[in-house]
């Protein structure tokens, strides 16, 4: 059973190698642009099987990412508990989107079919490539689709879980 989506959570970023000696940990943010994700507090980390709010009291932009000081964590082996762990934020944290928008959360898991129902498989994930986003579509085999609405991806209907596309199943 699926939670109500203001129960859900939603994956913006993993913690990545301790930093330094004094407690900084490195952190890969999954939000456009990177420091967006520091607009969307608290924090849920999954520690063991528990998620637990953290809370930062530093941040700032390091070479092209970002390193971040968790409370508490005073030193390389503290920080090193964080490494690769996931942070995440309940989805009601997330600003409401216009119609035809998406997060891409909310398309993960939907089943792909073309024009004429030909089931393709399950959007696994997507990624961003700079033209276009690309639905990693998988099933008897992998798709990748771009991400254009109108030209490819002719219809979302997430009440059914399902997306249209105008693609050839063979491609």
């Amino acid at each position: 059973m699926t939670a109500p989506a203001h129960e859900r959570l939603v994956t913006v970023g993993r913690f990545g190698a301790p930093y330094g000696v004094k407690g900084w940990v490195k952190l890969h943010s999954f939000t456009d642009p990177i420091d967006n994700i520091f607009i969307y507090q608290p924090w849920l980390v999954k520690l063991g099987k528990k998620w637990q709010t953290i809370k930062l009291t530093d941040f700032r932009k390091h070479n092209k990412g970002l390193i971040v000081a968790i409370e508490g964590c005073d030193n390389r082996d503290t920080t090193a508990l964080y490494r690769n762990v996931t942070i995440a934020v309940k989805r009601t944290q997330l600003p409401a989107l216009n119609t035809g928008e998406y997060y891409w959360t909310d398309l993960e898991g939907l089943t792909v079919h073309t024009l004429d129902d030909n089931e393709l498989g399950k959007v696994d994930y997507i990624f961003a490539t700079g033209a276009n986003d690309v639905l990693v579509v998988k099933g008897k085999r992998e798709h990748l689709i771009p991400y254009l609405q109108n030209n490819v991806i002719k219809k979302i209907d997430l009440q059914n879980s399902k997306i249209i596309v105008d693609w050839d199943a063979d491609f």
